[in-house]
């Protein structure tokens, strides 16, 4: 035997045996291309879309900013209610006669003619309550 390869004999191929591959052409069907006027139709409608979505978020937002405010305004609005009662019976508490008559007493003061206190009539937290 030689090393040579090219010196060695062929070798034959047996008849009965059959190559182990067999060869088969693929055939690649190549798809048209989209037209451009029906890319411009697709394009469009999808920036259609995202231009709608796009304004409804939008909106959405401006709610909840409006529904917040509303809550805060609500809450500002409860507390001056309660602040408002609690400064109007405190106004009721000084502006009562008979307390500036006793405070009067208390410390023995007296008056160089006589004084006739009747309460008055106009409240001044009416007309900001109508």
């Amino acid at each position: 035997m030689n090393g040579n390869l090219a010196l060695q004999p062929k070798r034959k191929t047996d008849p009965k045996q059959q190559p182990q591959f067999r060869e088969t052409k693929k055939v690649v069907v190549r798809r048209k291309s989209l037209p451009v006027q029906e890319k411009l139709l697709y394009m469009f409608t999808i920036l259609v879309c995202v231009v709608v979505a796009g304004v409804i978020i939008f909106r959405y937002a401006q709610i909840y900013q409006m529904e917040l405010q509303i809550k805060q305004l609500t809450k500002q609005h409860d507390e001056l209610v309660v602040e408002m009662a609690d400064l109007k019976s405190q106004y009721e508490k000084l502006n009562d006669p008979q307390k500036w008559q006793d405070f009067a007493n208390e410390r023995e003061w007296v008056a160089s003619t006589p004084i006739f206190v009747t309460p008055k009539t106009d409240n001044p937290l009416a007309s900001a309550q109508k």
